[in-house]
């Protein structure tokens, strides 16, 4: 049931990549032409951010109440988080929210600066985290990537009826293993990259597709995209990006010399890009990175059918 509140509320659509998210906001605005009871807070998955920061629809709305918003359920980028503080200058705050059932929901309070927003937060009371090499198992120091690894006393006993799945994730010393992948920086701020199954490993090296998604949405003519590793004889894994078009013109050689110009030749996107209508995303906003392998894999075994 709703919980009284004495600030307001408006429900969103179920389709944020529509017009009718913004409509939304648009109709309550015009339900209180006073501004005391407008939208300041948004609480909002990632693909959301990209609507506004990139959907030119935006810009017929005047969303000037909106102050502060929370996003959660995938890293978001510092290119995008920027796109947004940009379209919308009016927003003092958007910041991340970063925590798992397992270990009580949130574990970090989330950023309420400018200068570390693309961070998840700093350690909530309680808690201990530790940053640790995947390959080794030791703890890392400060501004190394690894897997993130949280312990509370509210950590979870295990999942029902499945020890094996339990065992590979909390350890004996009731450590628990993301399967995140981030980095402490020199002040304890937490960032996180990317998931840990979802590396592209080019050669011994790895690659974050969140790293390279986060780049190619702050190339102006990109709607939305997604990165995904694919086989290659030489290096192992290469990753390949689908995008969406925001400027009907853009080409995949300007795509791929944007990362080009940007990043080390391994982060290069030697898998190449393929343009489509729209990426596919889980209603908390994840990319499914699953359909797009399936993709890839299909078409691979259509060319190999006709050879």
């Amino acid at each position: 049931m709703p919980i009284p509140s004495e600030f307001p509320d408006a429900p969103l659509p179920n389709e944020p990549h529509s017009e009718r998210l913004i409509n939304a906001l648009w109709n309550h605005y015009t339900k209180n032409p006073d501004r005391v009871a407008l939208i300041r807070i948004l609480m909002l998955v990632p693909p959301i951010l990209v609507f506004l920061a990139k959907n030119p629809i935006v810009d017929k709305y005047d969303l000037s109440s909106v102050e502060f918003m929370m996003t959660g359920g995938a890293p978001v980028g510092k290119d995008l988080i920027e796109g947004v503080y940009k379209r919308l200058p009016n927003v003092r705050f958007i910041t991340q929210a970063y925590g798992m059932t397992e270990c009580g929901m949130s574990s970090h309070f989330p950023v309420l600066d400018k200068e570390h927003y693309a961070a998840a937060g700093k350690l909530l009371s309680n808690f201990e985290q530790k940053i640790v090499d995947i390959e080794t198992g030791q703890e890392l120091p400060r501004n190394k990537v690894g897997e993130v690894y949280i312990r509370t006393p509210s950590n979870m006993l295990g999942y029902l009826n499945k020890p094996e799945a339990t065992a590979e994730c909390l350890s004996s010393d009731n450590w628990f293993k993301s399967g995140d992948l981030g980095y402490l920086d020199d002040n304890g701020w937490l960032y996180i990259v990317d998931r840990l199954k979802e590396l592209i490993k080019v050669k011994g090296l790895q690659v974050a597709p969140a790293e390279l998604e986060d780049l190619l949405l702050s190339y102006p003519d990109v709607q939305d995209c997604a990165v995904i590793g694919i086989p290659d004889e030489k290096s192992g894994e290469v990753p390949k990006a689908f995008v969406v078009k925001k400027n009907p013109n853009l080409t995949e050689q300007q795509v791929y010399d944007w990362v080009k110009s940007k990043l080390a030749p391994y982060k290069w996107l030697q898998g190449g890009v393929e343009f489509v209508d729209e990426i596919p995303k889980s209603a908390s906003g994840k990319i499914l990175r699953r359909f797009l392998r399936e993709r890839e894999k299909n078409k691979k075994t259509q060319v190999a059918s006709k050879l």
